[in-house]
């Protein structure tokens, strides 16, 4: 496995929110760019700016044209927005949606032609975004298109605690969780997740948590048929054929409350909320967003563009420092499965041959 230096890239997304208060704040700690080579995809005018305005140090940027110009130890920066740009603090322009559009392909671009090894991405806020050129519900269906190589991508929040969760159904209104919960749903995202599990998180034999939809898991069809009738035959068949360890499904009140979540390597919950209410209580701060099945490594901060609290110097960059982190690790998880992967047979051959001298 290599050593090198792992270059990641960094979108600035929405202009108006704290991302740029916490990119301050995270490259002026002592020794920050020690483990990696950032490139961040914004504009050094609008760093000032937010410098300026919240009275913090000032990071010496290195700006550079394209990604193959990134050097060791220095922020390196790509501007893709120019001069000719407005910043509006707390509030949903479109200026920001374009700004934020204009990292972001920027971003995707360099990592498919394999110009940076991981992506970060800071928070959008997706009612800016130019709808005619961003018609997703967020970074996760974007990167779909743009890095899956027809592959399908998850939505995975993980923590260092071990705590991960992923969504069967993820930003539906509530009236149509139960239309998206279907067996082959339940079934392909149980497959993705314990992929992921295996590849990006080098987990030989993962547990996974199959929460029910109904209060009380449907209490026998008491209230609610998609137990019985979808997300039981689901895990079963996932166990029979797939060979995944999947178990449930369990009442999300209890299994939560109950810190038994503490026991698998996973979570698999039906809908948004129902997921991510229990992870956020538990990892506000520190929470890291892993867009899991595509060829590509991506995280994100799991929180949002914080208008509320923009300009006011209080925006938490520990969530931002995980992200980055966390896309190093699962980059050189990635690599030792694909040596071990290749190499099983000159591996086998050589323990066997030693057995034998």
């Amino acid at each position: 496995m290599t050593d090198r230096r792992i270059v990641v890239g960094i979108t600035h997304g929405d202009i108006n929110g704290t991302s740029y208060e916490l990119l301050l704040k995270l490259f002026n700690r002592h020794g920050v760019t020690d483990l990696f080579t950032p490139i961040i995809y914004g504009s050094p005018r609008i760093a000032a700016y937010y410098s300026k305005a919240l009275e913090m140090e000032r990071v010496s940027w290195h700006l550079i044209t394209n990604a193959e110009e990134a050097e060791p130890n220095v922020v390196n920066v790509i501007d893709v927005v120019g001069d000719d740009i407005d910043v509006t603090p707390g509030k949903v322009t479109e200026a920001a949606g374009v700004a934020a559009l204009a990292a972001l392909e920027r971003a995707t671009s360099d990592i498919n032609r394999g110009a940076i090894d991981v992506l970060v991405t800071c928070p959008i806020n997706k009612s800016a975004m130019p709808q005619d050129r961003f018609p997703y519900k967020g970074h996760t269906a974007y990167l779909g298109v743009a890095c899956g190589q027809g592959k399908e991508p998850l939505m995975i929040l993980a923590a260092s605690s071990g705590l991960r969760v992923a969504l069967v159904s993820t930003h539906d209104p509530i009236s149509q969780v139960s239309q998206v919960i279907t067996q082959r749903k339940v079934i392909k995202t149980l497959e993705i997740l314990d992929e992921a599990l295996r590849r990006d998180f080098l987990i030989s034999s993962p547990r996974i948590a199959v929460l029910g939809l109904n209060p009380h898991a449907g209490d026998n069809g008491l209230i609610g048929s998609e137990e019985l009738e979808v997300i039981a035959p689901s895990i079963a068949i996932a166990q029979r054929e797939m060979g995944i360890y999947a178990f449930g499904p369990f009442s999300a009140d209890g299994f939560w409350g109950s810190g038994a979540y503490q026991q698998y390597d996973a979570v698999l919950a039906m809908y948004h909320d129902q997921g991510l209410a229990p992870f956020k209580l538990l990892h506000l701060h520190d929470g890291v967003n892993v867009t899991a099945g595509l060829p590509i490594i991506r995280t994100s901060p799991d929180h949002g563009t914080g208008y509320d609290i923009v300009m006011q110097g209080i925006a938490n960059e520990q969530a931002l420092m995980e992200s980055i982190y966390m896309a190093i690790d699962l980059y050189r998880h990635r690599i030792a499965d694909e040596e071990a992967r290749s190499n099983v047979l000159p591996k086998l051959y050589k323990n066997k041959r030693g057995d034998n001298e």
